[in-house]
């Protein structure tokens, strides 16, 4: 098969490895990639909103397959686009329809979604310029800390911890008034904060049947010890050792088979990836909130320990056969630990070359072996200018590092990371660290 990635991330990449092990994988094209996703496969300058761009591309290249990667493209409706244009519609996507990646695209939609459908969530009203009086005094009597989230896509900044009256109210302001958010906070849900500790579960959909891929802990914080402003992710792990047999038959009963069905009763097209973003409150698994597609970094170690052929779950879910497939996980340990930009996420500077110091050590691991052991580097905000790998983004790259005991996977993923070198490079030294003795 000719197969299409869409995005540039290490996401993206993972993708781009995993898929490129399917013997049913002809010719692999990453849009628009970076400098990593170059070894697997060609990359293509699209971007990846422009549908039409998209669809000329795949006609002229014949392509059969197309992976997206990000939310955007599947909340903008790139499922829809491709099934209604005779030209396209043969091509499988992986993705929901637009009114199914309202999961993800609409807060208010997914958690009267989860209302609906009985599935566990915070309390939560949600409210407009229209009823913007009646929000500021709905949050004045709300217990501390309140979180305020802004209904549409924000980049993952959309969410906010208040942790007292003054900040929330003033938040609530600037998100509605000011349009801090752009039309993304047009409409804020404001709900209550779940005190307890959170992990990321999967699973791949036919609108029918699922399948529950490896689950994982990703590390939101910039500094060690889970401090400082959140970022896009400094790094994940799986398994997560809180999330027993017992515990992820709550989940699945409780949340993910009510919202295949709350999906299937909607009549919502729905064939793609699930992002269940969870926390554990008192040995209950609870809803955050739903992502519609697979998450960043959590994919970089996901994909390391599913043993089954991507492509082949990827047609089985086409042809609503995933109640045939049984999953398979690498049974070690997997970290993925990303190194970022100085200033991220705030301001950081872009181009700076980069150093990979561990292809030049042969004592280094860089593939995994038949024992589940070794190492990984998957590129995030990179590319190639004159034969020179350079910094394109906040996060950079990702080591990820599989071994039987989680200790022994976070240092070698940090024993790469240490040969790996760009101006003012940061990585988070303590990723899996709550886990570890």
């Amino acid at each position: 098969m000719k197969i299409l990635i869409l995005g540039s991330g290490g996401r993206e990449h993972a993708f781009a490895w995993k898929i490129r092990q399917s013997i049913l994988c002809s010719q692999l094209f990453i849009a628009p990639g970076n400098a990593g996703t170059a070894e697997f496969g060609e990359n293509i300058p699209l971007d990846i909103n422009d549908f039409s761009s998209v669809k000329d591309f795949c006609i002229s290249a014949g392509i059969e397959m197309v992976v997206v990667g990000p939310e955007e493209p599947l909340v903008n409706g790139i499922y829809d686009f491709f099934k209604l244009d005779e030209a396209l519609n043969h091509i499988i996507i992986t993705g929901p329809s637009k009114a199914g990646a309202k999961l993800e695209g609409s807060k208010a939609f997914a958690k009267s979604f989860m209302e609906k459908n009985k599935i566990p969530t915070a309390k939560y009203r949600e409210f407009t310029i229209s009823n913007f009086e009646e929000g500021l005094q709905y949050i004045q009597q709300h217990s501390l800390p309140v979180v305020l989230k802004a209904d549409g896509l924000a980049a993952g900044k959309g969410v906010i911890i208040c942790k007292n009256y003054i900040e929330a109210l003033s938040e609530f302001e600037l998100m509605i008034q000011q349009s801090k958010f752009g039309i993304a906070g047009n409409k804020v849900v404001v709900e209550e904060f779940l005190d307890g500790i959170e992990l990321s579960v999967f699973v791949l959909t036919d609108g029918k049947n699922y399948v529950l891929l490896p689950e994982a802990k990703d590390y939101k914080k910039i500094g060690e010890g889970d401090t400082g402003v959140n970022t896009g992710g400094m790094g994940a792990i799986s398994p997560v050792p809180f999330a027993t047999e017992h515990f992820m038959q709550k989940v699945t009963e409780r949340i993910i088979e009510p919202t295949i069905k709350g999906l299937q009763e909607d009549q919502i097209n729905y064939k793609g990836f699930i992002f269940f973003g969870l926390i554990k409150v008192d040995e209950e698994p609870v809803v955050i909130e739903y992502n519609c597609r697979m998450g960043d970094p959590e994919t970089e170690v996901v994909l390391i320990r599913l043993q089954n052929d991507l492509i082949e779950l990827l047609i089985a879910m086409d042809q609503q056969k995933l109640d045939t497939k049984k999953i398979g996980f690498e049974k070690n340990n997997a970290v993925t630990i990303v190194a970022v930009s100085g200033g991220y996420p705030g301001l950081y500077e872009k181009g700076k070359p980069i150093e990979f110091l561990y292809l030049e050590n042969p004592e280094t691991r860089k593939h995994i072996d038949e024992d589940g052991v070794g190492a990984l580097v998957f590129h995030a905000g990179t590319k190639k200018e004159n034969d020179q790998v350079i910094t394109n983004g906040g996060r950079v790259v990702a080591v990820s590092a599989m071994a039987e005991g989680l200790g022994d996977a976070i240092e070698l993923s940090k024993t790469i990371l240490e040969q790996i070198y760009f101006d003012d490079m940061y990585f988070r030294g303590d990723i899996g660290y709550e886990f570890v003795d």
